[in-house]
């Protein structure tokens, strides 16, 4: 059985394939083009976020059995397309939990504090305390928009730090989670209407394509602040662009655009705006687990 690793991922993986008797190729620097032309030879595709499975591409896996994305979600698969292939697609959900809910749980504090703004004010000479003066979580309340693994322990995290929850999931019962403190909507409005803070946890699918966008930024509070650790494309860009611009929206968190790199977004114009490089999954721990998981 032939293996390719075509993303950036820890030793582990290979090392447990070959454990198995299984040849491994690493090769990250494919071209659509040139992974479309290499694929038939292999039995089995490891990628993290960097490789896109279109459909052209698995059409010439003659020998594919299985691709594996070692991470949450499947978005850069063509899912149909492996399906009618009879390719099996699988991912590793739970390798990067706690790593995404601590960066989500970070940006919420550093939106609060101005911590970017007031580091780079110091590194400047400065010493602007009063023009820094931040916002307090605790009492605040926290509206959680998907309440899957990753949802759940933001919840916890921002539990511990004395805020409300509000969440929403349709997927998601009381039933489900009596050992959190968590208020669950039944309409996605409430939390817009109530939140001091929104988080979003949910994959980009048809349905979720600019959820959040002008007619829902209206229904906010004013100055709410949004974190986004979860896929690009879910809020509408230019319709935050305006309300950061108004001060609708006092903040927003992104660590995830339409388009990676995000060259040329407006959004990185902005003061109120703390961007990061889809950094929610890149710890050590994390891509050792989703690493050794996607192998096993």
């Amino acid at each position: 059985m032939k293996v390719l690793i075509s993303d950036n991922l820890p030793d582990i993986c290979k090392t447990i394939l070959e454990s198995a008797d299984i040849q491994v190729i690493t090769k990250t620097d494919f071209t659509p083009e040139e992974l479309q032309k290499e694929i038939g030879v292999y039995n089995g595709l490891i990628i993290r976020s960097s490789t896109q499975c279109t459909p052209e591409i698995i059409e010439r896996a003659d020998k594919l059995q299985a691709i594996c994305r070692a991470g949450v979600g499947v978005d850069n698969v063509n899912v149909p397309a492996a399906t009618k292939k009879g390719v099996i697609v699988m991912n590793t959900p739970g390798g990067n939990t706690t790593s995404t809910a601590e960066h989500a749980i970070t940006l919420l504090l550093a939106l609060s504090r101005n911590i970017p703004q007031a580091c780079n004010s110091v590194r400047e000479g400065k010493w602007e305390r009063k023009k820094f003066t931040g916002t307090q979580v605790s009492g605040k309340i926290l509206g959680v928009i998907g309440l899957g693994k990753i949802g759940k322990e933001v919840a916890k995290r921002a539990i511990a730090l004395e805020m409300k929850v509000l969440g929403y999931d349709p997927f998601v019962s009381n039933e489900k989670i009596p050992h959190l403190n968590i208020h669950l909507v039944k309409d996605l409005d409430e939390i817009y209407r109530q939140a001091d803070y929104i988080t979003l946890h949910i994959p980009l699918i048809k349905d979720t394509k600019n959820l959040i966008s002008n007619r829902e930024f209206e229904l906010m509070k004013n100055g709410v602040r949004i974190i986004n650790c979860a896929r690009g494309g879910i809020i509408s860009e230019d319709a935050l662009y305006d309300a950061l611009v108004s001060g609708k929206v006092a903040g927003a968190a992104i660590d995830v655009f339409e388009k990676e790199p995000p060259e040329g977004n407006k959004l990185l114009e902005l003061d109120n705006v703390l961007p990061t490089p889809h950094l929610g999954a890149l710890t050590e721990e994390a891509q050792y687990a989703v690493a050794r998981d996607a192998a096993e």
